[in-house]
């Protein structure tokens, strides 16, 4: 089986209908298009899909798009810099990786860094869009 990766594109509702449609043309490989909404602002909303690793590699992603990863048992996102500022957050300071974090503190959540540090989204589903 070949591998994928897990990404996220950040959208508005008043413009998802036309995210869905470029993520359609951009990366073939897409099968389901899972719509999260932030549950504090409902204006934001998140389309989460699996692209296969060898598309990824002849395209660059597409604007306002990131790479993520999912704990499948607390239904959390994160990016690899959120872990690591997490992980220093919770354990003083310390890039320790052994560190074992409480993914069920950040159930069905997109934890995500900006300019201002660590930013947890609370999330819940929109739609899910099969392909």
């Amino acid at each position: 089986m070949e591998n994928s990766q897990l990404l996220c594109t950040f959208a508005k509702k008043r413009h998802i209908t036309e995210t869905i449609d470029s993520i359609k043309e951009t990366y073939s490989t897409v099968s389901k298009i899972f719509v999260l909404q932030n549950s504090d602002e409902e204006n934001e909303l998140y389309c989460t899909y699996n692209v296969f690793t060898t598309e990824l590699k002849q395209k660059s992603f597409m604007k306002n798009t990131i790479s993520i990863h999912r704990n499948k048992d607390t239904n959390t996102l994160y990016t690899i810099n959120a872990v690591n500022e997490l992980v220093m957050l919770l354990n003083d300071g310390d890039k320790d990786s052994s560190f074992k974090i409480s993914w069920e503190n950040y159930k069905n959540m997109i934890v995500t860094t900006n300019e201002d540090g660590l930013k947890k989204i609370p999330t819940k589903i929109f739609k899910v869009i099969s392909i």
